[in-house]
C-alpha cells in the first residue's frame, strides 16, 4: 500500500496530462504520452492497446464504476488512487494508495490544497485527478478528452441509468455499453469545479488548460497538444 504524502511534488514544474475518456481520444495519436506524467481513469484499459501508452497514475471514484467493473480495476497493474469508502469493493495492494475522498460539504465546489489530507468531490473523476496532479506539483496541467458533451438516452428517467446499447458518450463502445450503471452526467455541477480548479491553479501561479481535439470545454484556455508535447 502506497502513502499519498510519498507523492508531494515529486513532478514539480513537470507537465501532466489528465486523459479523460471522450470520443475525442480517437481522433488524437497519443503515443507521445509513453514519455509523459499522465493521469487516467475508469475504463482507459479500454484503450491501452489501441492509443499506444500506458497509465502511469490512474483514479475511480464513481461507485457504480468501481462496483461494475472491480475485477477489471483490482488488477490494474497502474499506481491507483482509490477512495477510502470504496474499499468494499476494492482491493487493496502495493500499488494502491487509498486518499480521503470527501464528498459531501458545504461551500461546493472546493479545491483541495493538501490532497494528503483531503480531495474533494467534484461531480466528475477529473476534478480527482487535476487536485492529484496538483499536489504533485504539475505544471502546466493539460486536460484532453475531457469533451464536456453527453447524449443521454431518452429512456433515462431518473440519476441511476442503466445502459441498453452502445456507448457513444465515450471513447469506446463498451465503456458504459450495454447493462452498465452510470449516473445522469451533471454538468450543471461539473463546470462549477472546473471553474474553481482554474482559479485556484491560476492563483498559485500555475497553468491549466485545455488541449483536447474538439468538444465544449469553454473553462479552459486552449491549447493545440501537437504544439506542446
Amino acid at each position: 500500500m502506497l502513502n499519498i504524502e510519498h507523492f508531494k511534488n515529486i513532478h514539480a514544474g513537470e507537465p501532466g496530462w489528465i486523459v479523460g475518456n471522450g470520443p475525442s481520444l480517437n481522433e488524437m495519436d497519443l503515443r507521445f504520452l509513453r514519455e509523459k506524467v499522465n493521469f487516467c481513469m475508469n475504463r482507459i484499459c479500454l484503450g491501452e492497446k489501441q492509443f499506444g501508452f500506458t497509465p502511469r497514475y490512474y483514479m475511480v471514484e464513481d461507485n457504480f464504476v468501481a462496483e461494475d467493473n472491480s475485477e477489471e480495476i483490482d488488477i490494474l497493474p497502474y499506481t491507483k488512487f482509490l477512495p477510502k469508502d470504496l474499499e468494499y469493493c476494492l482491493s487493496d495492494g502495493d500499488n494502491v494508495c487509498w486518499i480521503n475522498f470527501l464528498r459531501k460539504y458545504d461551500d461546493y465546489p472546493m479545491f483541495s490544497d493538501d490532497a494528503s489530507k483531503v480531495i474533494f468531490w467534484g461531480s466528475t473523476v477529473t476534478y480527482l485527478a487535476i487536485q492529484v496532479a496538483f499536489f504533485m506539483g504539475c505544471d502546466p496541467i493539460y486536460l484532453i478528452g475531457v469533451d464536456f458533451n453527453y447524449v443521454v438516452p431518452g429512456y433515462a428517467d431518473g440519476p441511476n441509468i442503466t445502459s441498453r446499447e452502445a456507448d457513444i458518450n465515450h471513447f469506446h463502445p463498451d465503456y458504459f455499453g450495454n447493462g452498465k450503471r452510470w449516473h445522469h452526467p451533471r454538468l450543471d455541477l461539473v463546470k462549477p469545479s472546473y471553474i474553481e480548479a482554474r482559479r485556484f491553479i491560476e492563483s498559485r501561479g500555475r497553468c491549466i488548460y485545455n488541449a483536447g481535439v474538439g468538444g465544449k470545454l469553454t473553462v479552459f484556455e486552449r491549447v493545440d497538444y501537437l504544439d506542446v508535447i
